[in-house]
């Protein structure tokens, strides 16, 4: 089920959307809490992110920004903002669509598929600098060397790559990989975190997880800030 993640402040109108949402079978997570809505947004794994531009604290536009840094998306943005200097400045930014409330639910609904859909038929790649990782296939490439991962490696490397510099808590991980964190021994966690050490040492990418003892693991060094 693909999960839509909606950052949007006016309670209403997010309630409404996620009826909405919901009634066309889609997995909702609302944003409500603007404190630290890039952490929010990225642990969620959205499928698709439903972005409001007028937001507190950090701007829609600022989201949009970091959120495609980390190569996240797909992004439709959903704003009162009806002024075409701000559609170019969002789809500058890297936005993949632009809708103006009020939006009529068949156009949103329409809109959503037509992303998802995109894609799911298209090869992200996620740049760390002096790594790439093709998120789809699982392909990791140092320079003109390339490696395959497996499943739980891919894994966990895009979360890791996507959330940093934050920390990415074992709990997320738990869920990413196995769908929950209950009854999951934390011993298989450490295996599948050392086998993906190892594969990076293979490819002289040494020392880039650390582990946060107790929370979680962080992606560091090479151009990670």
């Amino acid at each position: 089920m693909e999960k839509i993640v909606i950052v949007e402040d006016d309670v209403f109108l997010r309630d409404e959307l996620q009826n909405i949402l919901e009634k066309e079978g889609y997995s909702v997570e609302c944003i409500s809490s603007f404190d630290t809505p890039l952490e929010d947004i990225v642990s969620a794994s959205p499928s698709l992110i439903l972005l409001d531009l007028n937001l507190p604290k950090l701007s829609g536009f600022d989201i949009c920004r970091a959120l495609k840094a980390k190569g996240i998306g797909p992004i439709l943005v959903l704003t009162s903002r009806n002024q075409l200097r701000d559609e170019l400045h969002a789809l500058g930014l890297g936005a993949d669509d632009y809708l103006t409330k009020p939006c009529h639910p068949k156009r949103l609904i329409a809109r959503i598929q037509k992303l998802i859909h995109l894609y799911a038929n298209m090869h992200v790649m996620l740049d760390a600098g002096d790594f790439q990782i093709d998120e789809m296939a699982n392909i990791l490439y140092v320079g003109k060397d390339s490696i395959s991962l497996s499943e739980n490696e891919g894994i966990i490397i895009n979360a890791l790559l996507k959330a940093s510099p934050s920390v990415v808590k074992k709990e997320e991980l738990f869920n990413l990989l196995w769908g929950s964190s209950d009854y999951v021994d934390e011993n298989i966690l450490q295996v599948n975190m050392t086998r993906l050490r190892k594969t990076l040492d293979g490819v002289g990418l040494s020392n880039r997880i650390k582990t946060i003892r107790g929370i979680g693991y962080q992606l560091i060094g090479g151009d990670i800030q």
